[in-house]
């Protein structure tokens, strides 16, 4: 079952159409949420969390409803945002307490909780600190706590590494794979950098004026990549002729240059072997391979389809 469905989901503010149509499964272990300013992001964050009524269509998390289960979801859902919503004076595990009493839990078990968060993302000597004498870094951990603390099984962060330095930066990327790989909760991340969203993302999402511009499963598109290759040699002479015979798709453009998929079964040793019987030289060779940013800019031109991109296929990649 997908972890959130889109069923046609419109959302509108006033006149104006903020998320318009979307379709689409996501199943990912971490979805990537990406887009500009404006394309509703942030919208599509606030009404799985149930704060905007879609005008119509639906969503549905663990398959039920967001309009009918709403209380039931957000008790399941963990919310990291990105903007500060701190009571400085508190201190931080009583913060983080409060944020899991709300969540649903009694009052004790919110306070235990409290204090495995903030142990868990590093800031146990800190918990009694007021958190308005937080550091930026600090503060984003904080957040990261108290969206963990009620053991959601969605877990929804809002620009996560905003304002962070490098070291603090890996910290919190660090703590999104663990928990992403501990496998109990799903992640879905909105940033608007593309190298976290590739770091710890196994699929996303892209939106484009309200709309789904792209929706790719990025572990495909790894292992697809794999075998994706450049290769530029002195001459043919039957080389090329025996890689397709191998079973490799091939394409030539001229001067010696080619590209190659090669199947599951073809391993780069056997090419060197052909150029050997053949005699010839490969003068270059690399992998090539969509990167995130290729993807994202793809759906920025309006040339990726709003699905998932096949894996493997040729599509037009020669």
């Amino acid at each position: 079952m997908p972890v959130i469905e889109l069923d046609n989901l419109e959302i509108k503010l006033g006149s104006r159409v903020i998320l318009n149509r979307l379709n689409g499964n996501l199943s990912g272990r971490c979805i990537g949420l990406l887009g500009p300013n404006g394309s509703g992001k942030s919208t599509l964050i606030n009404t799985l969390l149930g704060f905007y009524r879609p005008h119509s269509g639906t969503a549905r998390i663990f398959g039920k409803d967001i309009q009918t289960h709403v209380r039931e979801l957000r008790s399941q859902i963990g919310y990291m945002p990105e903007s500060d919503a701190f009571l400085a004076d508190m201190t931080g595990v009583r913060f983080v307490r409060y944020m899991a009493e709300l969540s649903g839990l009694p009052a004790d078990e919110a306070m235990e909780r409290a204090h495995e968060a903030f142990f868990y993302v590093g800031l146990g000597e800190a918990r009694y600190r007021k958190v308005g004498t937080y550091s930026l870094g600090m503060k984003q951990l904080a957040k990261l706590a108290q969206a963990i603390a009620h053991g959601p099984r969605l877990l929804l962060l809002d620009e996560p590494t905003n304002g962070l330095d490098p070291e603090a930066r890996q910290r919190m990327l660090q703590l999104v794979r663990e928990i992403r790989d501990a496998g109990k909760v799903t992640v879905l991340i909105s940033s608007h950098l593309l190298h976290d969203i590739e770091e710890c993302c196994d699929e996303v999402i892209i939106l484009k004026d309200g709309k789904i511009a792209a929706l790719s499963n990025l572990e495909e598109e790894r292992k697809a990549n794999l075998k994706f290759l450049e290769l530029e040699v002195n001459q043919d002479n039957g080389f090329l002729e025996s890689v397709r015979g191998l079973g490799c798709e091939c394409a030539t453009f001229g001067a010696g240059r080619l590209k190659i998929v090669l199947p599951e079964q073809v391993e780069l040793r056997q090419l060197y072997r052909l150029a050997t019987e053949h005699s010839v030289q490969i003068r270059r060779m690399n992998y090539r391979r969509d990167s995130l940013e290729d993807i994202f800019l793809k759906a920025m031109a309006g040339n990726t389809e709003p699905k998932a991109q096949a894996s493997g296929a040729m599509n037009g990649r020669l």
